[in-house]
């Protein structure tokens, strides 16, 4: 089952991006593909990742300090979880 999550960090996009995925390998995933989406002009992004445990999306935003939270969902979930977020920010990737 893919999962979604949200995070906080007090770093940009590039440094945050890496905090999450080294955050997943502590919890056990194995990332075998990832992509960073943002918005140039807003301290936000998303994080999608494929794992040997399934499908991973993290919304991540501005914060005090780095934290991660993370749910098992259904795909139905996973999907309207990625589409709201991109529309949201109309984002860019990297």
């Amino acid at each position: 089952m893919p999962y979604i999550g949200f995070a906080r960090s007090p770093h940009g996009p590039a440094k945050t991006y890496q905090l999450v995925l080294g955050e997943l390998e502590k919890r056990g995933f194995s990332i075998g593909f990832s992509k960073h989406h943002w918005a140039g002009d807003l301290p936000f992004g998303l994080i999608v990742a494929e794992t040997d445990r399934g499908e991973v999306a993290i919304r991540w935003a501005l914060g005090r300090e780095f934290t991660v939270e993370l749910e098992e969902v259904d795909g139905e979930t996973y999907d309207e979880f990625i589409e709201d977020t991109l529309e949201y920010t109309n984002a860019d990737s990297g």
